[in-house]
């Protein structure tokens, strides 16, 4: 993997140690010394190139311990495209992705407080509860977090199967975020499995500005989303998406898959800020956040 953006004097050298940044830590953040462009990248400098805002660190830092602690909360996405905008190939994104995606994908999530993800994205991903990893395990103690993020499902009709993993034994319990004229029956056969059904909309929908909160005040607030793209839509619409981590892969699929976000158009576009930019075997891995 090699490092494009930002550009360094070692990124910028002909045959330069490009898995530096010049972040003035070790391994992509510090000049290491080693060529970054021709070796897989460690778990650990993953971590340091998505590093949630300098900000929040120090805000944790002086609040004192537990998760939240009175930092705010900062919404990432997490999304693949083909280069032709296809966020899924047959209904699914695997078939785009790459070994480094996935990656990258485990160290998001090993980052995270809380993954927000759509009911359908549940039911044809086939969702898994996320799991401990012990690469992660002394930062996500020392961060006052647990030992692997929480799943939050967002759900009008809670329309799921409650005997899946991700509800039935997941290692953290799951969360529903859901309207408050969810079905009774289905908020009930949810919570006797063991979910946690938070309320975080009027009527059937759910609000993103308030489900947002909603976890900041359960302590979440390292937040990621993985779609799909209509809930990316949402969350775009209401303005609360703080930045977007896009693999963009080097393919072409054509026919009339979904772009990474759907539903309603913005009033005015919105400019994000282009953070870092990463490459391995013609794959892009971009960063943006709003400025």
């Amino acid at each position: 993997m090699r490092r494009l953006f930002p550009v360094t004097d070692e990124t910028a050298a002909p045959g330069g140690r490009s898995g530096t940044s010049g972040g003035g830590r070790g391994g992509p953040g510090g000049g290491g010394g080693e060529d970054g462009a021709g070796r897989e990248w460690s778990l650990a400098e993953l971590a340091a190139a998505y590093a949630y805002p300098e900000a929040e660190a120090e805000a944790e830092a002086e609040a004192g311990s537990g998760p939240g602690g009175g930092r705010e909360p900062w919404l990432r996405a997490n999304m693949v495209s083909t280069l032709d905008g296809a966020a899924q190939h047959e209904g699914r994104s695997q078939p785009i992705s790459c070994p480094a995606d996935m990656r990258i994908f485990g160290t998001l999530r090993a980052l995270a407080d809380v993954v927000l993800v759509g009911a359908e994205t549940v039911r044809q991903e086939g969702y898994r509860p996320a799991r401990a990893r012990a690469e992660f395990a002394a930062a996500r103690e020392a961060a006052g977090q647990g030992p692997a993020a929480a799943i939050a499902v967002v759900s009008a009709s809670l329309d799921l199967d409650f005997s899946l993993p991700l509800f039935a034994s997941p290692l953290v319990p799951t969360l529903i975020l859901t309207g408050s004229a969810a079905p009774p029956d289905r908020v009930a056969a949810a919570e006797a499995a063991g979910v946690r059904v938070v309320t975080a909309g009027e009527g059937a929908g759910v609000d993103p500005g308030r489900a947002v909160r909603a976890l900041a005040e359960r302590g979440y607030t390292r937040l990621l989303t993985e779609g799909g793209p209509r809930l990316l839509g949402q969350l775009v619409a209401a303005g609360v998406l703080d930045e977007l981590c896009l693999t963009v892969a080097p393919m072409l699929t054509a026919g009339d898959a979904q772009r990474i976000a759907g539903g309603p158009t913005v009033t005015l576009p919105r400019r994000f800020a282009l953070k870092s930019m990463l490459e391995e075997d013609g794959f892009l891995f971009t960063r943006y956040a709003r400025p």
